[in-house]
């Protein structure tokens, strides 16, 4: 799992450079948005199991069809087993916002999880609309909180939903 600063770094040092102004504005800006993404990852880690029960009640009250009878989160074991998936995005999400990287999804989630889901009949859809359900619930939640510029907090939760929404023509 690397951060934004090893990301930058492996780049540089894989081509043969030294650091440049682009690196150094960029290393600057992480460095200066470090106390965001920090305070940012208490918001959600602090509340983490009720922005997993919002998401979920949102998603199934916007998309009913999943929870009744042949619906993907239809039986308790089916629901509960999505609620576990969007809490796990959730967690990856947060790694992603502390590190300033997107490098840690790619390793831990979405690394052949649509194959996964397409193997096991889980719609793609209702995933990624789940995941940006979260995103505006955590994007409101920080913002709350008085941060600014949600923009760090809702990347990760971006590059999720395109990533898993990318389809090879």
């Amino acid at each position: 799992m690397r951060d934004a600063v090893t990301t930058l770094i492996k780049n540089y040092d894989s081509t043969g450079r030294y650091l440049d102004r682009d690196a150094v504005d960029s290393l600057r800006s992480y460095f200066n948005s470090g106390a965001v993404r920090v305070k940012a990852a208490a918001i959600i880690n602090g509340d983490a199991a009720a922005i997993v029960k919002e998401a979920g009640s949102a998603l199934f009250t916007e998309q009913p069809e999943l929870i009744q009878p042949g619906g993907n989160a239809y039986t308790t074991r089916r629901y509960a087993t999505c609620l576990r998936d969007m809490d796990y995005y959730l967690r990856y999400a947060t790694y992603a916002i502390v590190a300033g990287d997107v490098d840690v999804l790619n390793e831990r989630v979405l690394e052949g999880l649509r194959e996964t889901y397409n193997s096991l009949g889980v719609p793609i859809g209702p995933t990624v609309r789940g995941i940006q359900i979260m995103k505006e619930i955590v994007r409101d939640r920080v913002a709350a909180a008085g941060i600014e510029d949600t923009s760090i907090v809702e990347q990760p939760f971006d590059y999720m939903c395109r990533q898993l929404s990318e389809v090879n023509i």
